[in-house]
């Protein structure tokens, strides 16, 4: 039992152990800036991880640097642009909405719609079922069907 309570901590905490504690902030409040950056900065390397739980080396530089850019004085958004320069919008989350990131905000809406008019279009062309079942019977079968239809069933 100590052996699973152990083993669900560790994972638990594994997030947590990617920020090193050589790079936590003396000041509090530097680090909950920091800290609420870094959770919105995409690790170069992980791709769909914040640089946070990212172990990678890049991330830990990223983490590194945007400390850094905290204690000299910059505002946290001059620290998103500073990336942004660096690395491109790739490296947030949530890119702004301008010509270069349209196709990542419109694009799956597009598809979405791309998807939904081949949908009605293939219903469209598909052919429609008969009006009724005997269709196809000539008018010797139908009179014999009809026959059949009216009889009461053998008891």
């Amino acid at each position: 039992m100590k052996r699973l309570l152990m083993i669900l901590c560790l994972l638990l905490a594994t997030p947590l152990m990617a920020v090193e504690p050589d790079e936590v902030l003396d000041d509090p409040a530097l680090e909950e800036r920091a800290r609420a950056i870094s959770a919105n900065v995409r690790c170069v390397v992980c791709q769909n991880e914040p640089i946070d739980s990212s172990n990678a080396g890049v991330a830990r530089d990223l983490r590194v640097l945007i400390r850094e850019r905290l204690v000299a004085g910059d505002t946290n958004q001059q620290v998103y642009d500073f990336l942004v320069l660096r690395y491109g919008d790739f490296v947030l989350f949530k890119p702004p909405f301008k010509p270069s990131t349209y196709a990542l905000w419109i694009g799956p809406f597009a598809i979405l719609f791309l998807g939904i008019l081949a949908v009605v279009v293939m219903l469209a062309r598909r052919p429609r079922a008969p009006a009724s079942a005997t269709t196809g019977l000539s008018s010797e079968e139908q009179d014999a069907l009809d026959k059949l239809l009216k009889e009461d069933p053998p008891k």
